[in-house]
């Protein structure tokens, strides 16, 4: 499969089309959403199976082989909200409570960005390694923290302690983590029981979730405008300059092609879950919504169209 192929097959997917179908609904001012506690559901599913079947995968591999590719994700997880703190603040001009929360949500990572890189790799035959979602769970925490502690060097009254207690026990922490503890423990006759339900049955949950992503991000547009152009900028470049230091990195520590390209997109991407909630508590003079329109409604959508089958392509390239 050439490069226009492997994009082509992104575009195409169920998944983006649906995502492209929500934000078109609201453009034509449709009432087609998920109902909030229908998308919580989704979104609990989504988490819970990535974590059983990152868990499950584990099985009889060798730990050993994860040190390496964790501790480059923890690099990462301090490196990439350190480097955004800075551009923000430096050249931006940001506030620091701004700065610190975009640092939060671009150094912990998109669940589901990681999931349709997941999708792309399988469809397109890469191959990647059994530990992916580990790394996922590692990537979560540490760049919230980072950004928060940055945060309250600069700014006064930042509750920082009490966000890093909301990161470490909220829900998508708590579902990932739980989810590769319960895969790994499991028997492969009762995991076998499950597996319909949580394997079988999670593209189809994932095109449903990202139905309604689309109608959230064009929402987000419609009502909060678009985000300063600079900002906007920054929202695109970062995910290309991160994903393609992920791709290196993680090509330089010997991870396949299709690994080192869904690396680079978890470090090409940024939270819109765990930071979020963070954020509120710890910077609450922060303009989430900036941040968050960055998130959201710039690199999610950038990644999931472009970004993917670009990580894809650099790293057939390099490797």
């Amino acid at each position: 499969m050439n490069s226009l192929d492997l994009a082509i097959e992104n575009l195409t997917s169920p998944p983006v089309l649906a995502f492209v179908l929500g934000a078109l609904a609201v453009i034509l001012r449709s009432d087609l959403r998920l109902p909030d506690p229908i998308h919580t559901w989704i979104s609990t599913y989504l988490l819970l199976a990535i974590g059983l079947k990152g868990g499950h995968s584990l099985k009889g591999s060798d730990i050993s082989s994860l040190t390496k590719p964790a501790l480059l994700t923890i690099a990462f997880g301090i490196a990439i909200p350190v480097v955004v703190f800075f551009v923000t603040t430096k050249l931006l001009r940001l506030r620091p409570s701004d700065a610190g929360s975009i640092a939060a949500h671009y150094g912990s990572v998109s669940v589901v960005t990681f999931t349709a890189a997941m999708i792309f790799a399988t469809e397109a035959n890469f191959i990647t390694e059994p530990f992916m979602t580990s790394l996922v769970a590692i990537l979560e925490i540490p760049g919230i923290v980072v950004a928060l502690v940055l945060a309250s060097m600069k700014s006064e009254g930042v509750n920082w302690r009490t966000a890093v207690h909301e990161v470490l026990t909220g829900r998508s922490v708590l579902l990932l983590i739980g989810g590769l503890v319960i895969g790994a423990v499991s028997s492969a006759n009762s995991f076998s029981r499950v597996e319909p339900f949580f394997v079988g049955m999670f593209s189809g949950l994932l095109t449903l979730f990202l139905l309604d992503m689309g109608a959230t991000v064009a929402t987000r547009f419609a009502t909060s405008g678009r985000p300063p152009l600079r900002m906007a900028i920054f929202a695109i470049i970062s995910p290309i300059v991160f994903g393609l230091a992920g791709i290196l990195a993680a090509h330089s520590i010997g991870l396949s092609i299709g690994g080192s390209a869904v690396f680079g997109i978890m470090a090409a991407s940024a939270s819109y879950i765990a930071a979020p909630a963070a954020v509120r508590i710890a910077l609450p003079d922060a303009d989430s919504g900036l941040s968050l329109g960055l998130a959201l409604g710039v690199t999610f959508p950038f990644n999931l169209t472009i970004g993917i089958p670009l990580a894809f392509i650099f790293s057939r390239f390099i490797g």
